[in-house]
C-alpha cells in the first residue's frame, strides 16, 4: 500500500497527519501538485511536482496509483474513477468514499454544479472543523491498522 495525496487543494493540518502517519509506520507518502509542496526530510515521503493544467495532479495520480493504495481527495470525480481502480478513497474531512456511496456524491456534485452554472451562489466548503480533523486521522488510523502497516 502507497498513499497519494491530491495535494493541490488539501488542507495544511491533513497534511500534518499524514506526514506523522508515514513517519510512524514507515508507509510511502507521496503529494501530488502543480507547484512545489515541501515536505519532511525522509525517505518514504516525496513531493512530485506536476505541469499546471486542468486534472494534470488528478491524472497523474491515476496513473500511478494501484489496487489497494490510498488516495486523500475531495474530488469526487476523481474519487469515483480510483475507486473503479480498486484504489481507497479518503476525503480530507473523513469520509472514505466506496462504491456504495460514490454515486450518489457524484450527483450532488454535478447537481450543485449546475446550480452554479446557472447563477446560484452555492459557497464553498466550510472550514475544516475539530471534528473532522478528528474523524479523518481515526480513519486513517483504521485504514493503515487494517492495512497492517
Amino acid at each position: 500500500m502507497q498513499i497519494w495525496v491530491d495535494a493541490d487543494a488539501c488542507p495544511k493540518v491533513v497534511k500534518e497527519v499524514l506526514f506523522r502517519a508515514a513517519t510512524r509506520t514507515g508507509i510511502k507518502l507521496t503529494l501530488v501538485a502543480n507547484h512545489y509542496i515541501p515536505v519532511p526530510s525522509a525517505a518514504n515521503i516525496r513531493s512530485m511536482q506536476v505541469e499546471a493544467g486542468f486534472d494534470v495532479a488528478d491524472d497523474e495520480i491515476v496513473k500511478r496509483s494501484e489496487a489497494g493504495d490510498l488516495v486523500i481527495s475531495a474530488d469526487i470525480p476523481l474519487a469515483a474513477e480510483l475507486i473503479e481502480k480498486k484504489v481507497q478513497v479518503l476525503n480530507p474531512r473523513g469520509e472514505l468514499y466506496t462504491e456504495a456511496t460514490i454515486k450518489a456524491r457524484l450527483n450532488i456534485r454535478d447537481f450543485m454544479d449546475t446550480m452554479r452554472a446557472s447563477g446560484i451562489q452555492t459557497g464553498g466548503p466550510a472550514p475544516l472543523s475539530q471534528t473532522e480533523r478528528r474523524e479523518f486521522a481515526n480513519q486513517l488510523d483504521r485504514i493503515l491498522a487494517k492495512a497492517k502497516i
